[in-house]
């Protein structure tokens, strides 16, 4: 009896070790695949590619796909057949989906509903979906804390990754007092915007 509750206790001493060190290795990766869904907020200065810059810094390898067409939401991604086939096809870490400001009711209902279906589909490959909140156009900036409530609530309602550069963004612009992250049209991201989308993406990707 002895006899067994040593062996007993020995598997368990083993199992413990062995499910630490794979644990460890999770928590110690320093290599990731990403794929950007978005539209034109996502492929202006090409912020997949400041992503990986700013990764290595932080001593991380980021390898970047993306798929972003002129006004594309999620819905048309999806209605489009192509992001499907593109997630099922390779094993993301993560998935960031990016779509307009969606303060709107319309614009809500789609992160949300929407969002149901890429989490379902990275499920499959045990990727994170994550929401990249961007921020209104200069002209609707009043709109911008519906745009923070809706991107916030629809990543909490899929139990997905919020990557908050609006709310980095409007912090900033409403403390500095200027708008140098907006470039020329007063919508698309300057350099700066996109460096600052960068940092914020990476540092809320490294923190999961």
């Amino acid at each position: 009896m002895q006899k067994l509750l040593f062996l007993f206790l020995v598997l368990i001493s083993t199992y413990s070790s062995i499910y630490s060190q794979q644990k460890a290795l999770t928590n110690n990766q320093t290599a990731f695949d990403v794929l950007f869904i978005g539209n034109s907020l996502t492929y202006t200065n090409n912020l997949p590619e400041l992503v990986k810059e700013y990764a290595i810094s932080k001593n991380i390898a980021i390898t970047t796909n993306m798929i972003a067409f002129p006004n594309y939401s999620i819905q048309d991604h999806w209605n489009d057949g192509q992001v499907q086939k593109l997630i099922s096809s390779k094993t993301y870490d993560f998935v960031i989906i990016q779509q307009g400001p969606s303060s709107q009711p319309d614009g809500r209902n789609m992160l949300i509903n929407y969002g149901k279906k890429y989490t379902r589909l990275c499920k499959l490959i045990e990727a994170k979906l994550c929401y990249f909140m961007v921020w209104p156009s200069l002209h609707y900036y009043y709109t911008f804390d519906g745009v923070i409530k809706n991107h916030t609530d629809a990543a909490a309602i899929n139990n997905s990754i919020l990557l908050p550069v609006g709310t980095a963004w409007k912090a900033y612009s409403d403390t500095a007092k200027n708008n140098e992250y907006y470039g020329d049209d007063g919508f698309h991201p300057s350099l700066k915007g996109s460096e600052i989308a960068a940092k914020v993406i990476v540092d809320h990707l490294l923190k999961q």
